[in-house]
């Protein structure tokens, strides 16, 4: 019998939220199926199962706090626990979409690996009525809850119809009616609160702006309650959004205050020329579909993770008074958060992607993290982290070091200056690369080290 433990997901964080279950008891989970959301002060992490096995007991209630390292869940690892014939193969995540839109698994054929079923293939077999829009809001009471048992509203919140291409039909969030009084509740007490469908994230945000979630329409998949729903709400009712101090930005200052306070910083900036590097990337989106298409901070990010392959002295963490490498390089990506705060998610084996599939990853990562949709893989310590303010319009940055690590380039926004090459004079683009790193750990040539090495790499962007 193996346990599952409330995993570590950065090095400030002590403590966990367990925020939802995507098993039940009997359920067969395979090693990488996200089982659980877990809730940090930065945001919602999916988190891997790392065992084969068959889920025997959840011993965590949703919305409990437990420290790093507590027992969540036991999962069966013997041969007790080999999938039985009669049970379709598909992940946990899949089997709560079956359940949320009402499909039989038992029905649905699997167009994935050995036969098994995918998201497309739920989304496929959903009952055309379901997909109806459906304008009936009352719910009844929610369901008692038991420890190990999921807990779960009594009926499903109304869905949005889906076009073709899946997309959400869109409409603005507003405030729920107010519940029909039942005829038989002649003393007018209230009957327990529904538990609303809704994200981590949304639940979160409602509890800074003032917001009761349960009064707010969700726009989600099955009527999910999201962030922007919140948001929404908060703006017609005239909310005040900085009436209560925003969780992620509290988590994100002490970290930066105890890096400013415990690490030696030094600085260091260069101009990068990227010509050569515009140049190929315009050769290579000519050959791409639209949605494909590269953008410079794909080669950028590309760049830094083969500079800090190359010079490892700064690829890696500061623990216990002394310098430990990485095995390999985990680039971390500076998010900013919507509500505020930032995170930096991880890329693991960054050096190791092309240009298209590192353009394919920040796209996901970013998107995901904003989205609160993390998984718990990509939050465990980046050996070296990236902040890209280009877009931002700002020329350069100087960040912060995220502890353990030691060091942080900075990227900012490509602009065309007059450069001479070769004797003459031109107007070239260029971008301020900067490196902000641990003193501790090394010293001003190793990090001039890694600024030359990216450059190099950029002028000659077919060899990244």
């Amino acid at each position: 019998m193996a346990e599952f433990t409330m995993p570590s997901l950065g090095a400030d964080m002590d403590e966990g939220t367990l925020s939802q279950w995507l098993v039940h008891p009997g359920d067969r989970v395979a090693r990488g199926d996200v089982i659980a959301v877990v809730e940090t002060a930065k945001s919602a992490i999916e988190v891997e199962c790392f065992e084969n096995g068959t889920v025997d007991t959840l011993l965590v209630d949703e919305g409990t706090t437990v420290p790093v390292g507590t027992p969540l869940a036991r999962i069966g690892t013997t041969a007790e626990s080999e999938p039985t014939a009669d049970r379709p193969p598909s992940t946990p995540l899949v089997r709560r979409l079956a359940q949320d839109r009402h499909v039989d698994l038992a029905a649905v054929h699997g167009s994935g690996p050995g036969g098994r079923i995918t998201r497309a293939d739920v989304e496929h077999a959903e009952p055309e009525s379901a997909r109806a829009p459906e304008h009936d809001t009352t719910v009844g009471p929610s369901e008692p809850t038991h420890t190990g048992i999921r807990r779960q509203p009594a009926t499903k919140p109304a869905r949005r119809k889906r076009s073709r291409s899946g997309a959400e039909a869109q409409s603005a969030p507003t405030a729920r009616p107010p519940r029909p009084v039942r005829s038989d509740d002649s003393t007018g007490e209230r009957q327990a609160p529904q538990r609303v469908r809704s994200s981590p994230l949304a639940r979160r945000l409602a509890t800074e702006l003032g917001v009761d979630i349960a009064e707010v329409t969700g726009t989600g998949q099955g009527g999910t309650v999201r962030a922007k729903d919140v948001r929404s709400a908060a703006a017609a009712e005239g909310a005040a959004q900085t009436a209560v101090p925003n969780v992620a930005q509290a988590a994100t200052a002490r970290l930066m205050s105890r890096s400013k306070r415990e690490i030696p910083h030094f600085y260091l900036s260069t101009t990068v020329d990227m010509a050569a590097a515009l140049k190929w990337m315009h050769a290579r989106n000519r050959e791409l579909p639209l949605s494909a298409r590269l953008v410079p901070a794909a080669l950028l990010f590309k760049a830094v993770a083969l500079a800090a392959r190359k010079v490892p002295e700064l690829n890696g963490h500061w623990v216990d008074d002394g310098f430990v490498p990485a095995e390999d390089v985990r680039l971390g990506v500076a998010v900013s958060l919507r509500g505020g705060g930032l995170a930096a998610p991880a890329l693991a084996h960054a050096d190791a992607l092309s240009v298209a599939e590192m353009m394919a990853a920040l796209k996901d990562l970013v998107a995901r993290t904003r989205g609160g949709r993390l998984r718990a893989s990509e939050t465990a310590d980046p050996s070296l982290t990236v902040t890209n303010l280009g877009d931002q319009g700002v020329e350069a940055v100087f960040g912060v070091i995220y502890p353990p690590q030691v060091a942080l380039v900075g990227l900012g926004r490509i602009v065309e200056r007059p450069v001479a090459v070769n004797g003459l004079l031109g107007v070239r683009p260029v971008v301020t690369a900067t490196l902000s790193a641990d003193h501790r750990a090394a010293d001003g040539a190793t990090g001039a080290r890694l600024l030359t090495t990216m450059d190099k790499l950029l002028q000659q962007p077919e060899e990244l």
